[in-house]
């Protein structure tokens, strides 16, 4: 069977262009980033270097030689003496030592003694130092400076052709030469452009990769508060039972034998649930290759089985229902359950054995609602409550009703007892595209 690869071509990744591979390339690239780690090492080094080779290819052959092109002979140059030469020649190499700290003021440097070269009738081939002046402003300096450089240079490169005119014609000497300084003055910018954006693409890679950290974190920090949440209302829940139960045990087991193996064996149930549950939850968390025994979350089919472990450990509680319950989201029906087990357990924890629960869970339109009230003694409204009091369970709750767009608001009664009042919106949320999901 033949596969038609002409359908992805339009996804597949542009190849790369071969030059890059070459390995001449690779060699150039790889002595350029030597370059410029040396170069970052010791900046003054490479200044150095380009003076000495400035000094080497365009100095040393007029010293040689006595100064002068071949052509001298039919242009009219002056020959300058040793000693004005050799300070010419520094004038204009030696301002090339701050040609990237300084580069207007070597520039102007250079120029000045252009200029005056010129005006006596001379010609250095050291004259190649404007260029690489020009280069460096265009590439180092400020922009502002860059047309008054050129400007200047207009006027020095004219001076230059006028001298030369005998032999060659103005208009071709200033193609030649203002070719030349646009040749300097493009490279320049073209190398200042790449490196702003390299400069740019870096910045950029280090504010993803923060903003990367940054996710991870806020993600890892948001797994935490609900794998905390979930250990509260799993622990916290369970242990108050347990804790309950064996009160009770302890006190029957003089009074009424039976009474006490019941809470017995009430306590076993509960550990065994409690454990069956913190094994699944450690389960996903822990770290493995294979696949974890995985149980449905509770929901609101389990909040009967709830109360019937509430009504174990002395409360009577009463539960009604009111609308279709059962066909609630999966999400909403755990949201369901934990803030009912939350309010139950403080229910037990606070009101004490000997009271009684009203559970109500009642869905109108788009709204749930859910209602628990115990008769317990009357507390002081200046208290926080009792979820407060722990810390987490008020807390816990109002996440978790927030999740769907819901409130929760808990207090005192005025005739005795506490109630829980928790509002969920049962309605979509619209999508980032503002359609309903």
């Amino acid at each position: 069977m033949t596969t038609d690869h002409t359908s992805s071509a339009g996804t597949s990744p542009p190849c790369p262009d071969p030059l890059w591979g070459h390995p001449l390339i690779a060699w150039l690239g790889h002595a350029g980033q030597c370059l410029r780690t040396a170069d970052r090492d010791r900046p003054w080094a490479l200044d150095t270097a380009v003076v000495v080779a400035v000094f080497l290819l365009f100095c040393l052959p007029d010293l040689v030689h006595g100064g002068g092109p071949p052509s001298e002979r039919t242009i009219a140059l002056t020959r300058l003496p040793l000693a004005g030469m050799l300070a010419l020649q520094a004038g204009l190499v030696l301002p090339l030592m701050g040609r990237r700290r300084t580069p207007a003021a070597a520039f102007t440097a250079i120029a000045a003694v252009l200029l005056l070269e010129w005006s006596l009738g001379a010609w250095l081939r050291a004259d190649v130092a404007l260029l690489i002046a020009l280069y460096s402003l265009a590439l180092h300096g400020s922009l502002r400076h860059l047309p008054l450089a050129c400007a200047v240079l207009a006027g020095a490169l004219a001076l230059v052709a006028m001298r030369v005119s005998v032999a060659v014609s103005v208009w071709d000497a200033l193609f030649f030469l203002f070719s030349t300084a646009t040749a300097a003055v493009a490279l320049g910018l073209a190398v200042r452009i790449r490196r702003a954006q390299l400069t740019g693409l870096r910045d950029r890679a280090t504010r993803l990769e923060i903003e990367r950290d940054q996710r991870t974190k806020l993600a890892a920090a948001t797994e935490r508060t609900r794998v905390a949440r979930e250990m509260h209302d799993i622990v916290g829940h369970h242990l108050s039972v347990m804790i309950t139960l064996a009160d009770a045990g302890g006190y029957a087991a003089d009074v009424t034998p039976q009474r006490g193996k019941e809470a017995l064996g009430l306590i076993a149930e509960t550990g065994r649930q409690a454990l069956g549950e913190l094994r699944r939850m450690l389960g996903v968390l822990r770290e493995q290759t294979d696949t974890p025994e995985l149980s449905p979350q509770p929901g609101i089919a389990d909040i009967a089985a709830l109360c019937t472990r509430i009504r174990g450990a002395g409360p009577q509680i009463l539960y009604r229902t009111t609308g279709d319950v059962d066909a609630l989201d999966r999400g909403v029906q755990l949201t369901v359950y934990r803030i009912v087990q939350e309010a139950l357990t403080n229910t037990l924890k606070h009101a004490g054995a000997d009271t009684q629960a009203h559970l109500a869970l009642t869905v109108a339109g788009t709204e749930l609602r859910i209602q628990v009230q115990d008769t317990g003694p009357l507390r002081d409204t200046g208290q926080s409550g009792p979820s407060n009091e722990e810390g987490h369970g008020l807390v816990g709750m109002t996440e978790r009703a927030a999740l769907y767009g819901g409130t929760v608001h808990a207090g005192p009664q005025p005739g005795g007892g506490w109630a829980v009042q928790a509002t969920l919106n049962l309605s979509p949320l619209p999508d980032p595209q503002g359609a309903a999901r």
